[in-house]
């Protein structure tokens, strides 16, 4: 039997309460943002380069100029670039309610084309971001109501969980990960694949140490976050923060963070990296693994490492909104919650 489509007028009732929560919700973010003193800001989607990290994918396309000559271009996955530029220019605190693209994503959190809430405040530590997480979670749904995802609850209330993801893959998967980390931040793949071994995990004879890390989050760390409150999981190993800077106190570490609701990831925080030529490196060495892995690269932003040489110390962090809607709205999938979903 053929899904009634979401523009019929009896799937679209059915639908209408959550789209206008939805509205309700963007609005009092925009108004917290307002009272934080944030600029809202409109990036293009349409840029150079989509993105640098090795498995985000982005959709490319041509820009026809008036002399009929074609320019190879990418739908972004992320307004940073863009951002950060106008930090660089003199902005301080800013934010933008920007479509994304990703391709090779699509399931029930998960749509090609969504909107991230992305902000970013110069001259202060990344802390701060997760305050302001707190605020908005709280913003999303009536006093004393419930962020749900299935038969998951989470209290946005209650005051959040820090959790180090050292401490949080000890905790949940009985592995040291800070074990296989050296000095400079260089990976032990094969000390983690004998932790793994030992607690009974799959191990592929082509993984990363990258995709390890990625299997024990989404396999055994990721299912009790942010289950009654929310979790902030807390200083990724730098091998996996590719736009985030060390951390003082221990350079294997960096200042990146992930928010979690009912077990779903909602947002990304960092302490940016402004060290052109390192993140420069980074870039390299993420295109140089989505080549080995996807057989392409995409080209660097030329003029965003030239703008990171200005830009100020400053945090920043990408909340997916539809994925918050979901959850304040207890939608089961993201479609439910976007005003025109992309066609399956």
């Amino acid at each position: 039997m053929t899904p009634t489509p979401w523009w019929h007028p009896t799937s679209h009732a059915d639908r209408r309460p959550l789209l206008l929560a939805r509205n309700r919700i963007q609005g009092a973010i925009r108004g917290w943002l307002a009272g934080e003193g944030f600029v809202e800001v409109d990036p293009a989607a349409l840029q150079i380069s989509p993105g640098n990290e090795a498995h985000l994918h982005g959709f490319a396309t041509v820009a026809v100029g008036n002399d009929g000559v074609g320019q190879g271009m990418y739908l972004h996955t992320s307004p940073e670039f863009a951002m950060k530029k106008l930090l660089a220019a003199g902005e301080t605190r800013i934010a933008a309610f920007a479509h994304v693209f990703r391709n090779r994503e699509r399931g029930p959190l998960h749509s090609p084309e969504f909107t991230m809430l992305e902000w970013y405040r110069a001259a202060e530590d990344y802390s701060v971001l997760m305050r302001d997480c707190t605020a908005l979670l709280r913003l999303a749904v009536p006093k004393g109501g419930l962020l749900r995802y299935r038969d998951r609850e989470c209290n946005p209330a209650l005051e959040p969980e820090r959790l180090g993801v050292c401490e949080a893959f000890a905790r949940h998967a009985g592995i040291d990960l800070l074990r296989t980390l050296g000095p400079g931040g260089q990976v032990d793949r094969e000390g983690l694949a004998g932790q793994m071994a030992a607690q009974g995990m799959r191990v592929g004879a082509e993984d990363t140490w990258s995709d390890l890390v990625a299997a024990v989050l989404v396999t055994r760390v990721e299912p009790h976050l942010g289950l009654g409150r929310m979790t902030f999981l807390d200083r990724y190993p730098i091998a996996e923060a590719a736009l985030a800077r060390p951390l003082a106190s221990d350079g294997r570490l960096a200042e990146r963070f992930e928010l979690y609701a009912c077990g779903v990831e909602l947002a990304n925080g960092f302490g940016e990296l402004t060290d052109a030529g390192e993140q420069r490196r980074r870039f390299e060495a993420e295109m140089a693994e989505k080549h080995r892995v996807y057989g392409e690269r995409y080209p660097l932003d030329e003029e965003f490492l030239s703008a990171l040489e200005g830009m100020p110390a400053a945090c920043g962090i990408a909340l997916g909104f539809d994925r918050l809607v979901m959850l304040a709205t207890g939608a089961a999938r993201i479609d439910d919650v976007m005003w025109v979903p992309v066609a399956e």
